[in-house]
């Protein structure tokens, strides 16, 4: 299953203030059921530090996101949250990000 990104700045503010939210270790998903397709967009804040750093955490969250999404039972629209840690690494945002999955639908 193919994702759109969400990119309009009245999307996330629509989410932020709607949204709900599931937690895990290294990530927080703010989600909304959605009409017809998944959207997924990521905030990430200038405390994790410089772009290079905030690109590659950008990075492993669309490749755990693309590789996992058919693990979604329905459409939503979500935004996804890096907590600030020392390491990412792909399996640590994959594992996390199944678990937020998980917290969604149930």
């Amino acid at each position: 299953m193919r994702y759109a990104r969400l990119k309009k700045n009245t999307d996330f503010q629509r989410l932020f203030r709607k949204g709900k939210k599931a937690y895990s270790r290294y990530l927080t998903v703010i989600y909304c059921p959605a009409a017809n397709k998944t959207v997924m967009g990521i905030a990430i804040s200038k405390k994790h530090g410089k772009a290079v750093k905030r690109n590659r955490i950008k990075r492993l969250i669309r490749a755990a996101f693309s590789n996992n999404v058919e693990r979604l039972n329905g459409c939503y629209s979500l935004i996804i949250l890096p907590k600030i840690c020392e390491e990412y690494s792909y399996a640590d945002m994959e594992k996390s990000l199944i678990s937020c999955f998980g917290r969604m639908e149930g």
